[in-house]
């Protein structure tokens, strides 16, 4: 299991996810699972990856030697030749079923869940920024404003505080921090997702270089965050009325 986020806002793109694996409680290891499909002048192109990791891997091989996206071109092609993201997601949603179409039989007769999904995002040359939500059959959504986040992977425990700070118009540092408390949230309520997490935040200026970091397990102000993320609902939850109705009931009236 992991969580991923993507989050597509007024001043750029946000994309976190997890590094956790898991394939049994004792068997937990980390992988990355935000990877660049392309980084130069021209173009750049972030994917984020969960469900079956053999899956999700040899995804992101085929994509390195190219996939025919056409069936009536056998030419494969490559990310760094698309001229769109859109042509870029259909790129990768190829390689996806692809990839599942092949190993999908064979998993599943050792019952083993052949699902996967991928979050893309990014630009071409001058374009504006896009996310994609690309699910298992290789089809796609696009992130838009009036929803400006999608998740993939254990997206539950995460998508309330998204849900409600969360906009379009939120800053990016803002989005960071809000992405950053439903990741916390996230792990303390499921042991398959944690840290090592991957960040990149990409401004909507192109002349603007992107930022990539990673939050270690030992991260400072990540622990910072969490801590006084639960400090602050235990005194909301001080702060809000008891319900009337329960007084009443406790006097045995």
């Amino acid at each position: 299991m992991t969580y991923c986020v993507g989050m597509l806002l007024a001043q750029g793109l946000v994309m976190i996810a997890d590094t956790r694996t898991n394939a049994g409680v004792d068997n937990i290891s980390s992988y990355r699972k935000l990877h660049m499909l392309a980084d130069d002048e021209d173009r750049l192109v972030a994917v984020a990856t969960a469900g079956n990791l053999s899956i999700t891997q040899t995804t992101l091989g085929l994509l390195a030697e190219g996939v025919a996206i056409d069936p009536d071109d056998p030419t494969p092609r490559r990310v760094s030749e698309m001229p769109s993201m859109f042509r870029v997601a259909q790129l990768v949603g190829r390689a996806l079923a692809i990839t599942r179409g092949q190993m999908k039989e064979g998993l599943e007769a050792d019952k083993v869940p052949s699902t996967a999904s991928l979050l893309l995002g990014g630009r071409i040359g001058r374009e504006p920024l896009k996310l994609f939500n690309i699910y298992s059959a290789g089809n796609f959504v696009e992130c838009l404003p009036d929803q400006p986040f999608v998740q993939i992977g254990e997206t539950k425990y995460g998508k309330p505080i998204l849900d409600r700070a969360l906009t379009y118009d939120t800053p990016l540092e803002e989005a960071v921090k809000v992405g950053l408390i439903s990741f916390d949230s996230t792990i303390r309520s499921n042991l398959a997702v944690g840290r090592p997490l991957d960040l990149i935040v990409v401004p909507a200026d192109p002349a603007r270089r992107h930022l990539q970091r990673r939050i270690a397990t030992n991260d400072a102000y990540f622990d910072d965050l969490s801590a006084r993320w639960s400090m602050l609902l235990q005194e909301a939850r001080d702060i809000i009325p008891d319900p009337p109705f329960m007084a009443g009931w406790l006097a045995g009236e």
